[in-house]
């Protein structure tokens, strides 16, 4: 983990594994402070503070969660008398996909010899999942800690004098994507609508809705964002994600309309340069989203989770990549 100064008063911390949970943090030290993010358990999340602890001298008055995803939140009960912003669908989606006792359970499990060979046979992707999960985190003590204050489609925060907005973009990675903008010093939290050297993946949203809020970042114009995952870019990386998605689209349109799976199309689509982003294999998820809207589902259709984790273990095998999540 480390700090890197962003602005005048904006800061950045990012994990330099840029694996699944890895998630950015940010501050903006200004009006009693904004944490950005709050990291994927209390261990990351106490070290983020200490980071942030050589530039501020107090705790901050405000957490925005960008959306609800765990290693967005599960550090918000250490800010306890934080006001916590976000979406209006941050609070009931947290609940749903941000309670932490499946993943105690997993990781839990698979330090039982049993657990671990049920589920090598039944489920090997969970089992390499929740191994590289053990790897970082320990999600022991974790309570679900809501937003205290939520916004339909923008929120401005006036802090000494500057405007930060809060811009709701969502859904495209998930419900409650939210952008921040700092215009003064040109700066973006971008959450989950970037994700820089790693492979992408998206719950919830379509992909014409996440070209859409890549636009908007570009529109404006920023001199300096902070992806949700990977290292700091700028308007190049925000045009790469997006000429991306729209290839892995297209790509996925062909396979589609051949009638290959999104399993066999994911094991056999061309990506170029993109294989050299981490996490290679999460190609699936992305041709799948693509089948879901050519087979006209939900956006908000909900995954087998233990089937997405099998089948990027098995786009790894079929093209003799490394399993990382």
């Amino acid at each position: 983990m480390k700090l890197e100064q962003v602005g005048d008063n904006c800061y950045a911390v990012i994990n330099e594994k840029n694996r699944v949970g890895d998630a950015s943090s940010g501050l903006i030290n200004l009006g009693g402070g904004v944490v950005i993010d709050t990291q994927f358990d209390l261990a990351h999340a106490r070290e983020m503070i200490e980071k942030f602890d050589t530039v501020w001298t107090n705790m901050p008055k405000r957490v925005v969660n960008t959306h609800e995803d765990p290693d967005h939140v599960w550090g918000n009960q250490l800010f306890e008398e934080a006001e916590i912003i976000a979406h209006e669908s941050v609070p009931a989606q947290m609940e749903k996909v941000a309670n932490p006792e499946e993943t105690q359970k997993l990781l839990h499990g698979i330090s039982k010899t049993l657990v671990r060979v049920l589920l090598k046979a039944s489920h090997p992707g969970v089992l390499a999942a929740g191994k590289q999960l053990a790897e970082d985190f320990n999600f022991d003590g974790i309570e679900l800690t809501l937003p205290t204050t939520t916004f339909e489609e923008r929120h401005t925060l006036n802090l000494d004098g500057t405007e930060v907005e809060l811009i709701y973009v969502g859904p495209c990675h998930q419900m409650g994507d939210t952008i921040i903008h700092v215009a003064d010093e040109k700066v973006l939290f971008a959450g989950d609508v970037i994700f820089r050297a790693c492979t992408p993946m998206g719950w919830t949203g379509t992909y014409e809705n996440w070209c859409k809020a890549l636009d908007l970042i570009i529109e404006l114009n920023p001199a300096v964002v902070v992806p949700g995952h990977g290292p700091l870019t700028d308007l190049a990386g925000v045009r790469e994600m997006k000429a991306y998605l729209e290839y892995v689209r297209g790509e996925s349109q062909n396979f589609f309309d051949r009638g290959l799976s999104s399993l066999e199309a994911a094991k056999k689509m061309d990506i170029g340069p993109y294989i050299n982003w981490a996490a290679p294999t999460r190609l699936w998820m992305n041709v799948e989203r693509a089948y879901r809207e050519f087979r006209n589902e939900p956006a908000d259709a909900p995954w087998e989770h233990e089937k997405a984790f099998d089948a990027l273990a098995k786009v790894a095998r079929a093209r003799g990549l490394p399993l990382e999540f």
